[in-house]
């Protein structure tokens, strides 16, 4: 099932190469490639998923619209590793989905600002994330996406450029947050995360 996952991945890294420059990654040797992890990303264009697929070794899985699974869409994205949620309502079933997925030692994909930036700037975390970063006990590692905005922003064209991708170390967070249930305790947790993603933006991502 994951056959297309890969083709899909090398079309995407190829692509890259051909128009931009590629894709380069620092703090490669940071990647998490075994076990259950949660990877989150800033988020500003639709390139985002792809970029990060091509900057990991090893399978990334993806949440997507729950409406772009329909007929033909029903089939592609499973196979491209993606599962659904549904973004404008509370959706159990996709939260259970993306726990078990992580339990089970995937590494899934995630957005904290939920949405893309219209600008390229970094905007506020949703609790969300935080919920999930509780409730799974999984590392957490913050990327930076840089380039995304200017190759393919949203409502904009699609513009040859040069991607970079920086890898932080997992986020150590405050294991008093992570055992209190509340909103306040969820949304800290995205802050703190928003924090280390801003953090590779840094001159020095090192």
């Amino acid at each position: 099932m994951k056959t297309l996952y890969w083709i899909a991945r090398a079309f995407a890294r190829s692509t890259f190469s051909a128009t931009g420059g590629g894709i380069e990654v620092i703090g490669s040797d940071k990647r998490i490639h075994q076990g259950g992890a949660i990877i989150a990303a800033n988020h500003t264009s639709y390139l985002d998923p792809p970029i990060v697929a091509s900057a990991y070794e090893t399978p990334v899985a993806f949440l997507a619209r729950k409406t772009l699974f329909r007929k033909f869409g029903a089939w592609l994205y499973p196979r491209l590793n993606a599962f659904p949620i549904d973004r404008d309502h509370a959706d159990l079933q996709s939260m259970k989905s993306l726990l078990k997925k992580l339990k089970h030692g995937e590494r899934v994909l995630m957005f904290p600002e939920g949405t893309r930036s219209e600008n390229g700037e970094l905007t506020s975390a949703k609790a969300g994330i935080g919920m999930m970063v509780a409730k799974s006990g999984v590392p957490v590692q913050p990327i930076r996406i840089l380039g995304a905005y200017e190759a393919f922003p949203k409502g904009g064209r699609f513009r040859p450029q040069k991607i970079q991708v920086r890898i932080g170390d997992p986020v150590v967070f405050d294991p008093a947050d992570l055992k209190e249930k509340s909103r306040e305790a969820y949304q800290r947790i995205a802050d703190q995360l928003m924090s280390a993603i801003a953090a590779l933006g840094d001159d020095d991502p090192a």
